[in-house]
């Protein structure tokens, strides 16, 4: 199983899923923007404002996700020191503080006409402000701390305590007042969403997705090829 996950078999396995990325990335687009933009309805509060959900939504998922598994990446490579795990956090954050600056530029412009301003301090919203300062420190610890074992040591801790800020971040809406409602879609409980509105939202969720692998892929085989320029065997 690791001899599968080396650098080498995993940038063979890539290129092979990249062209098959690349063929269906644009017509599930294409759908996906005719739900979202023209067959879900308005909002019967919100009216046509909330078409914003189908960005923000999907790019706060996506924003934690990254996150997550960058966490559980760092930490297992802090602790096993599986190196080829370096290459796929590094390829993976910037992916996540795209997504999580998005999460927060969306949410700010669907929260003028709902709430009346852009920026609250409320739970949710400040706790996605402080992942996406995670994220803006970790993507420097890696890159600009020469001293790989520092920069290691580092990453595995802002990855522990960015861990504990994904947990607030997602039941802030329960310990707290916050302007967010809880949670419409819920993987083990019931969605309180309508069809009309949650199947444009898992398209999108698709889209994203797909493209966030797209982008994983060129990043991913770019830091492989960085590394057999400078002559590296292994990290």
């Amino acid at each position: 199983m690791l001899n599968f996950l080396s650098p080498g078999n995993l940038f063979v396995f890539f290129n092979k899923i990249n062209k098959l990325i690349t063929k269906i990335l644009l017509p599930l687009a294409i759908v996906s923007l005719v739900f979202s933009l023209f067959l879900s309805p308005p909002d019967y509060i919100q009216g046509d404002s909330v078409r914003i959900m189908y960005v923000h939504v999907p790019s706060s998922w996506i924003a934690l996700a990254c996150f997550s598994l960058i966490g559980f990446l760092t930490i297992f490579n802090f602790l096993f020191k599986f190196k080829n795990s370096i290459l796929i956090y590094k390829s993976l954050a910037p992916i996540g503080m795209s997504f999580c600056l998005i999460s927060i530029v969306t949410g700010a412009i669907w929260g003028q006409p709902t709430w009346g301003t852009f920026w609250a301090w409320d739970a949710r919203l400040t706790s996605m402000l402080i992942l996406l300062v995670f994220y803006i420190l970790f993507i420097f610890s890696y890159k600009f701390i020469q001293n790989q074992n520092l920069s290691s040591k580092i990453c595995a801790t802002l990855a522990a305590l960015g861990i504990v800020n994904i947990f607030i971040v997602k039941y802030s809406v329960d310990f707290w007042s916050t302007l967010h409602q809880t949670s419409s879609v819920k993987i083990l409980g019931d969605t309180s969403i309508d069809k009309s509105m949650l199947v444009p939202l898992t398209l999108m969720l698709l889209v994203f997705l797909v493209y966030c692998a797209l982008i994983f892929l060129m990043k991913y085989r770019a830091e492989i090829i960085r590394m057999k320029k400078k002559g590296l065997k292994r990290l």
